[in-house]
Formats: structure tokens, sequence, C-alpha cells
């Protein structure tokens, strides 16, 4: 047998494996004298029918078998050995003339190179890091969501400012006939917010959906629509009053604070302030962490420059997928995942370059935090030890989900070794600051 490689160019390069008789006929040989072991033909007895029969019946399927066995090993071992980075898989070359009816044979296929290109991350124009606190404006609002979520409920007699409304929206063209529970001031618009104070229960007020909320989320939920059907939505809608509340906001004192953190964790108004500016800037770090990792991610596909083997991976992209693509397919299907293709690139290189690696016992101390995280949402504080390498062991074992954290602990190093290593224009930002800067 022998293998040889040839540089088209810098990416992109054929393999030609060459295969005689002598690399093949021996294993051939002793499959067929298994075969002739073991065969029941009809007419003789067992292990003792004639080879030529056997090789008549047998031999051609088992030699195509074998050659193709010994080309896709030598040519995995070959990749492997001389060390060659490849883009998708090795396509074989087609061949008009190619026939099994010869005893030696040549094959050729096309690779695809990875590119040769260095990393910089001395980037001229400076990404922005964003330090989100949360504000006081933000603060007051916390505490008063916490006021009225351990707050009690009253009923009242008429619709006025601040109450939250039950009642039935009807419209009978659109089969809608919707019991749902409304605030008074999610309502968009004085006009519309009129038309139900001074209200009463069984009072019926018409309203148009057309500009009634300023999401159509909410309206989506308070007709009970698809999502299709709500965008655009211009109907008049009948609303039954059903019920009127209002809820008092609960008291800030010990008791308050005992029953959200437990007993004397909290003992002030500036403790419990303090409590929600580090619950809600730790939630902050997470999102701005994530924007970083973006903001990253598109500054070095942006600015990292090298060629790809483009016109090799349209023709594996046609070839790979269970459903064959046309040329055009593939060109379309190239230009989508070309960027993702690019970073994936990067990542290996800043990876490969700065030792940036995971091991089993990283990525089971990482699942471990995250099966925390869940079991503490459930209010399964302190889990047994066993009870947890009992799931952590669970959740690895899935492919698909152990690939799942692999990437985000990758994710998780890179952000760490970023910021490390780039210089960032800080910025300090509210929330609703970082909200119009980042997703404008």
């Amino acid at each position: 047998m022998n293998i040889t490689k040839e540089n088209i160019d810098a990416l992109n390069a054929v393999v030609k494996v060459e295969i005689t008789a002598e690399d093949y006929q021996e294993k051939v040989a002793k499959i067929l004298q298994d075969y002739r072991q073991k065969a029941n033909i009809p007419g003789f007895r067992k292990g003792h029918v004639p080879m030529g029969l056997v090789k008549k019946q047998y031999g051609k399927s088992i030699m195509i078998d074998e050659v193709n066995k010994l080309l896709q090993d030598s040519l995995n071992k070959f990749l492997t050995e001389e060390k060659l980075d490849i883009l998708g898989n090795p396509l074989p070359k087609i061949q008009d003339n190619f026939s099994w009816e010869e005893d030696n044979y040549s094959f050729e296929f096309e690779l695809g190179l990875a590119p040769q290109f260095d990393v910089k991350l001395d980037a001229k124009k400076k990404i922005t890091k964003y330090n989100i606190v949360a504000d006081k404006e933000l603060l007051a609002k916390e505490v008063e969501n916490i006021q009225k979520r351990y707050g009690k409920i009253v009923t009242k007699n008429v619709v006025e400012e601040g109450v939250t409304i039950a009642g039935t929206f009807v419209n009978e063209e659109k089969e809608i006939n919707k019991k749902s529970t409304i605030s008074l001031e999610s309502i968009k618009g004085k006009i519309n917010q009129k038309k139900f104070i001074g209200k009463k229960v069984g009072d019926v007020v018409v309203v148009s959906t057309k500009g009634l909320f300023d999401d159509d989320h909410k309206l989506m939920g308070a007709l009970g629509v698809s999502h299709d059907e709500i965008h655009g939505l211009d109907i008049e809608v009948s609303i039954t009053i059903e019920e009127i509340n209002v809820t008092e906001l609960a008291e800030i004192n010990q008791e308050l604070f005992d029953k959200i953190f437990g007993p004397e964790v909290v003992k002030s108004k500036e403790e419990l302030n303090a409590k929600i500016k580090e619950d809600a800037e730790k939630q902050f770090q997470t999102q701005a962490d994530q924007q970083l990792l973006n903001a990253v991610t598109e500054y070095l596909i942006e600015n990292t420059k090298f060629d790809l083997p483009s016109e090799f991976l349209k023709k594996w992209l046609a070839v790979a997928g269970e459903k064959p693509m046309t040329p055009e397919q593939a060109s379309e299907e190239f230009e989508k995942s070309e960027k993702g293709l690019r970073y994936q690139l990067i990542e290996g290189k800043v990876m490969k370059d700065n030792e940036i690696q995971i091991n089993f016992d990283e990525l089971k101390e990482y699942a471990k935090g995250f099966v925390k995280s869940q079991m503490a949402q459930y209010g399964q504080l302190n889990p047994e030890e066993k009870d947890l390498e009992d799931i952590v062991q669970r959740v690895l074992s899935n492919q698909d989900e152990a690939k799942r954290l692999q990437d985000q602990l990758v994710s998780q190093k890179l952000l760490n070794f970023y910021k490390e290593n780039i210089t960032f224009k800080e910025k300090e930002v509210n929330y609703e600051e970082f909200v119009k800067e980042v997703y404008k």
C-alpha cells in the first residue's frame, strides 16, 4: 500500500491511496475459509463446500468490504500520523473508469485544510465592558415589589388607580372568551384607563386591542390567542368586570425581613437595600459577562482575517447531511454557518496557544455546581453528597447534556482569559441604560 499527499494550495490537498492485491488477499482468503466452514449450502455437507463455489458466491462482496475497511483505516491513520488539521471529512473523487474487476486499486480524496493564522487580543478599538449597578430607583421598585408580594389583597367596590381587575374578555367573531386578571397601570394611555375608572363589578367596558398594552405579549395572555394572531390585532373586545382588588403594601419591619430571609438575617431597611443590591448585581453580572463574551466574539471574528477552503466546504456540506443538498442549497448553508465556523477555529486557536484545557474533574465539579443551583430553586439547599454524586453521574452520562455543560465551562474559561488579557473600555451603567445600549 502507498499513500501520498499533494498540496493544491494552502487550503486544499488531495490524498492518493494505492492498494494492491497483496494488501487484502490474505485477509479475504481467511474470511472465505471461515465461510466455507460455516456455510449451509444445499447438496453439500457443512465444511465441505467447494472453495470455488464459496468464492463465486461471496468472493467479490468480501473483497470489496475488506478493501473499503483497509482504505478507511489507512486513510484515518495517515491523517493522524501526518497531524493534518482538516475541515469536514475527506471527499472521495469520482473516477469514471474505476472497476472492481481489477486486482489493484487507486483512490483519491479531496481534503479541506484548516487555515494558519494568529489571534491578536490587543484591540485597537476598545471593547466596552459594562459594570451594571443597582441604582436607587431600581432598589425602590424592588422594595415595593416585595411589599406587594407579601402584602394583603383587599376587595374594592369601584375601579380606582392601583387596582387589579379580573374579568372576562369577549369577542364573538374571533371566538375569544377568556377570564384574565390585569392591573390598571398596565393599560396603556390615560384614555383607555379612564374607561375603567369608577366602574363596578358587573359593568362592561369596551376597548380596542390596538395599543391596549405596551407589550403585545400582555395582550396575548389576556385574550388567550396565539403568538401569530396577536401581532397587528385590531378588534374591539368587551370586558365584564368580575373582581376589583388592591394590594395593601406590607409594612417594612422585622417580621417582613424574617419572612424573606430567615430570622435576624436582615435587621433594617438599609440592610434590606444592601441585600437587594447584592442579589441584583449578581444577576446583572451574569448578563454583563454574556454581553462581554458576545462582544469579544464579534470583535475576533471581524478582526481575525483568514481564508477558508470555501468550495471544498460547500461540496462537503452537499453530501454530509442525511439529505443531500443541491449546490445552491449547500452554498446558502455555508453562508449561514461560515461565521460560526470562523469563531470555532479562532476559539480553538486561542485555547491551544494559551493551553486552556478542560479535564473531567473540572467538568464534574462544574456539573455539581449546576445541579446544586437547580436543587436550590426547589428548596433543597443542602443535598446529601451521595445524592449529588448520583445526579451528576446521570447528567454527565447524557452526551447532549454533558456537551452543553462542557461548552458552558469552555465559555467561562475563555471569558476569564479575555478579562485578564484584553484591555477594555469600562463603563458603569444602571440596568435600563445597559438594555438601551446593548439591545437597542
